[in-house]
């Protein structure tokens, strides 16, 4: 038996892109699909460290909410796809529990980094106003996290032309149905740019 747990960001809900089209791909693969739905977050969120650390404690409580009634013993494999904050809510989560999961992390924000430490791929834009791409770079390469990078992307991976923001979907979508199509043991770190 196999699981997805989807945790959203802060305004991208599990219908927008990234996350819809994910859940599509792990539910073709036999994943159980459960959305992690928290809210009620504060506006002004972005550059604010006192409301950020606020949107997480509020999230990873109403995950645990969530999520309580989930026995993850009887999964063989756990899967967490998360965007934004929710890497850090996903990552947090499968701290506390001890569990071993395998992750797709879109977009994560700085903070997310320090609670990383379970394989997965990235993936981030280099213009994410959210956090610093060397920054990215170096957290991922120091975690042996492969990175794939979107040139002229967003913190929602798009770029503002319609054409261009589909083929890096078809891309991204084609890199994470490749990650769930492999072994958990396989997580070289791999730095790859799109230069779409």
């Amino acid at each position: 038996m196999k699981i997805a747990v989807i945790f959203p960001g802060i305004g991208y809900h599990v219908d927008k892109p990234l996350l819809y089209h994910s859940k599509k791909i792990a539910a073709a693969q036999g994943y159980e699909l459960k959305d992690v739905p928290y809210g009620d977050f504060p506006s002004g969120v972005r550059g604010d460290r006192e409301k950020m650390n606020a949107c997480f404690l509020t999230a990873i409580e109403q995950a645990e909410d969530i999520l309580k009634d989930i026995d993850f013993s009887q999964y063989e494999e756990i899967l967490f796809l998360s965007k934004s904050i929710g890497t850090a809510i996903a990552s947090a989560y499968r701290s506390r529990h001890e569990l071993r999961t395998r992750n797709v992390y879109f977009t994560p924000v700085g903070e997310s980094f320090p609670f990383m430490e379970q394989p997965g791929i990235v993936f981030h834009g280099t213009a994410d106003n959210w956090v610093d791409t060397e920054l990215v770079r170096a957290e991922c390469e120091k975690r042996g996290l492969p990175l794939h990078i979107i040139e002229d992307a967003n913190h929602s991976l798009e770029t503002g032309d319609w054409e261009q923001d589909l083929q890096n979907l078809q891309r991204i979508m084609a890199e994470v149905e490749r990650y769930l199509r492999s072994f958990p043991e396989q997580n070289e770190c791999n730095l790859q740019g799109f230069l779409l």
